[in-house]
């Protein structure tokens, strides 16, 4: 049995840029004005430590105590910008497919390991229609901890008790499009899959050490090799 779990972000969709606009106007609902200093890092990171960056950075006192009023308020922002990310964003290349012809597999569980907060997550697949291809319920979510290596053992834990399957960390594989996944993989003792389609090169990604890079999952084929799959 192999559970997949895949990122979101440049991975699985492009959003148009609406996430990060999310958090910008998160920001504001909870503090009452727009952040100075916006330049915050979040590609391969979860939003708890988008959260707490973005507060820090502006000089905001307890920035913890505010960070399930973030949580709030990125998710109403992220509900109002739905029709814009279907307008705007698309799914990556490949992914439809990829999904369902893993979901229609007997030795595969796949859900996400994912810096947004879970209902987030659902939002941004549910507006391409992605969202019922996955096994939401057993995903890592960046609302379940700060630091991502931790969600590959969230994930597991989710699916033992859902399904009553114990998989192995080495029979976990993660594909995303950063080297952070990577480099949450490599902590959790997961293998993972890089995919050229977010913001980072082949070359750059290599340089992380993953499993296997693809520039998308449109190869079906490929995709089973370096996930460790017969066709």
């Amino acid at each position: 049995m192999r559970l997949v779990l895949w990122d979101i972000d440049g991975t699985l969709v492009n959003t148009a840029g609406h996430g990060r606009a999310a958090f910008m106007q998160a920001f504001e609902a909870v503090l009452g004005q727009s952040p100075a200093l916006d330049d915050v890092p979040m590609a391969g990171r979860t939003d708890y430590a988008i959260c707490l960056d973005l507060l820090e950075r502006n000089s905001v006192e307890e920035p913890e105590a505010l960070v399930n009023r973030m949580f709030e308020e990125l998710h109403t922002a992220l509900l109002e910008r739905r029709e814009l990310m279907a307008a705007q964003g698309r799914p990556q290349p490949g992914v439809r497919q990829a999904l369902t012809h893993l979901g229609a597999r007997q030795d595969v569980l796949q859900s996400l390991l994912t810096g947004n907060i879970e209902p987030n997550a659902e939002i941004k697949l549910g507006v391409f229609g992605l969202h019922s291809l996955v096994d939401l319920e057993i995903g890592g979510y960046g609302c379940d901890h700060v630091t991502r290596s931790d969600l590959v053992g969230v994930a597991r834990r989710k699916a033992r008790a859902k399904h009553g399957v114990d998989v192995s960390a080495a029979d976990t594989v993660l594909v995303g499009d950063t080297p952070l996944d990577v480099d949450a993989a490599h902590a959790a003792g997961a293998r993972v899959v890089a995919v050229t389609t977010g913001p980072y090169t082949a070359e750059e990604l290599d340089k992380a050490g993953p499993d296997a890079v693809l520039q998308d999952v449109s190869d079906i084929g490929a995709l089973l090799a370096v996930l460790g799959l017969p066709e």
